[in-house]
């Protein structure tokens, strides 16, 4: 049974920093890539990065570029999400993913999202 267990989320004011963390069971983890979305309350799932199987290729939204860093450790399963300066507008949950390829392609996530299959972690941006 696949698994992906979120962690890492809370409460921080802008311009912190979070790492979140996603460790997973159930696959073949470095035979995948794997992905970060988010979704805020009353707005949709939005893809936030992606990983290619080995973590040499990485792919950021506009809108966390330059702030976010992807990476993951396949010795572990886990796959990481550095947070920083946090704004009001990263609250959401966090979820991860995986995926068959990477693509730099940001619409290709959500087209290929099966579904999530974890609760996520809660990420709360406020003063």
């Amino acid at each position: 049974e696949v698994q992906l267990v979120e962690s890492g989320g809370g409460l921080v004011q802008p311009g912190g920093s979070l790492t979140l963390s996603c460790v997973t069971s159930g696959f073949t983890f470095d035979d995948y890539a794997m992905a970060w979305f988010r979704q805020a309350p009353g707005k949709e799932l939005e893809w936030v990065s992606a990983t290619s199987w080995n973590g040499y290729s990485k792919f950021y939204a506009d809108s966390v570029k330059d702030r976010f860093i992807i990476s993951r450790d396949n010795a572990r399963n886990t796959l990481f999400l550095q947070m920083n300066n946090l704004q009001t507008h990263d609250s959401a949950v966090y979820y991860c993913a995986e995926f068959k390829a990477f693509h730099y392609d940001k619409d290709y996530y959500p087209a290929n999202l099966g579904g999530l299959r974890s609760r996520g972690t809660q990420v709360t941006v406020s003063s």
